[in-house]
Parts: structure tokens; C-alpha cells; sequence
């Protein structure tokens, strides 16, 4: 039977923002925290696994791991696609779903949509796509990713590098984002102080909708707080979408 692992790589190391997954969006409410209480309610998550950098530095994460009930593992700072199949293997799991953990909001509404799109298309790596910067999902085989990390170095930080240069050897499906929430030019990730301002000014306004605060509901807030997008607008850097 096949199953679905979240993968959270997570490291303290930055040049622009310390140890982003840990910084708090309100009072008890870390982003990774806020990661994990909304996969946690995604049917098609079996398991939660963190993946968590080697380093004395790097300890605090096995903590928290701890304190929020997942699993973890402990693996290569440099070799993102090892801690990401590390995550994999020790759920079980047959195939990934990665989440880059500086992201605390996402389009996890068509998730259970884009799983049995994965499976019944028997596709080695399934996305959404057409979204405000960092709200995408990838879900991954393993097997896709140990074959991405045989094929050497330099494809062992980006988990879709290697895919996506030899794009016709795999077959890749996405589902793209519609309606309100096909805001490409809206930046939701934190890896700048801006960002994190941006981040907590959403979670304060939409907190009762926490975990599962629906995208189109941050896009309307963003729409009415031009000051916000104003401030993360010199890091804007729209996703490169699949087709």
C-alpha cells in the first residue's frame, strides 16, 4: 500500500534570518509548529517526520520535534535530499511530501486532490503551482528521490533539480492554482525580518482560522495591506512553474 510522509528539512543556519522554522508567528506558535498542526490535518499525511540538519547548533530542532509529537532524523547539513529520503524511510513511506519549513502557509486544500492525482497517473513527482511564492506542495517517490541523489552532488540540495533537468525521463503532473489564490506575484515565504513580519501580521488577523487558514482568505488580507506587500517586495521571486 503505498503512503504519504511529510518531509520537513530543517536547519538553523542562515545568512539573512536565524533559525526561521523557530521563529515565533504569535505567543507558543512557532512556523514549524504551525507546519505540523496543519499537516497534521491532511487525511492523506500518514506520518510527520523532521528532518533535522547535523550540528550542536542544530539540537534545538530535535527538541521541538519532540515537544510537537513527530518523529525525526538527524542527517547532512549540505545534503537536503538525504535528510528528505532520511524522512521517508523512517515512516515507511512510499512516496514524500516535502515542505520547505521557512513556509509557514499553504494551498493544502487541493492536497487530497493532488494525491490521488499522483498515484492514479502513476507520476514520479506531482505539484501545485501558479501560487503566491512559497505556498506550493511536492509530493515525491522515494524512489524518484534516492535515484535524483545517486546521480551525485550536485543535485543534493534541491530535491526537483535533477528531475527537472532530465525532464523527459520523469513524469511529472501538477494542479494549478485558480481564482482567488492564482496570485503568483504574492511572496508568502520567510527568509527575510520582512517576511517575518508579513507572516506574523497574517497570523494575527486570521488566527481563529489556525491551523487551516484557507489561502484566498491570506490573499484578501494582502490585497487590503498594500504597506505589507510593499515590504517584501524587493525579495519578490515567482516560482518557476512546470509547463
Amino acid at each position: 500500500m503505498r503512503t504519504l510522509a511529510a518531509a520537513l528539512a530543517v536547519r538553523a543556519g542562515s545568512t539573512r534570518l536565524y533559525a526561521k522554522p523557530l521563529q515565533n508567528l504569535a505567543d507558543g506558535v512557532t512556523i514549524l509548529g504551525q507546519i505540523v498542526a496543519q499537516f497534521r490535518g491532511i487525511p492523506a499525511v500518514d506520518r510527520i517526520v523532521v528532518g533535522v540538519a547535523e550540528g550542536r547548533e542544530n539540537f534545538a530542532f530535535r527538541d521541538a520535534a519532540d515537544r510537537l509529537g513527530v518523529a525525526h532524523i538527524v542527517g547532512s547539513e549540505a545534503d537536503v535530499v538525504s535528510r528528505l529520503i532520511g524522512c521517508g524511510r523512517a515512516a515507511g513511506a512510499s512516496d514524500v511530501l516535502r515542505i520547505t519549513t521557512e513556509n509557514p502557509f499553504r494551498w493544502f486544500e487541493p492536497l487530497e486532490s493532488l494525491w490521488r492525482k499522483h498515484l492514479a497517473d502513476e507520476n514520479h513527482l506531482t505539484v501545485t503551482q501558479r501560487v503566491p511564492y512559497g505556498t506550493n506542495v511536492e509530493i515525491y517517490t522515494l524512489s524518484v528521490l534516492e535515484h535524483s541523489h545517486a546521480a551525485g552532488e550536485r543535485y543534493r540540495e534541491h530535491a526537483s533539480a535533477y528531475i527537472r533537468e532530465h525532464r523527459t525521463s520523469f513524469k511529472v503532473g501538477w494542479i494549478d492554482g485558480e481564482g482567488p489564490v492564482r496570485r503568483p506575484d504574492l511572496r508568502l515565504s520567510v527568509d527575510n525580518p520582512e517576511d517575518l513580519v508579513l507572516a506574523r501580521a497574517v497570523y494575527a488577523a486570521l488566527a481563529e482560522r489556525a491551523p487551516m487558514i484557507p489561502l484566498a482568505e491570506i490573499v484578501a488580507f494582502l490585497d487590503g495591506r498594500p504597506d505589507l506587500k510593499a515590504l517584501v517586495a524587493p525579495y519578490a521571486q515567482p516560482s518557476t512553474p512546470w509547463t
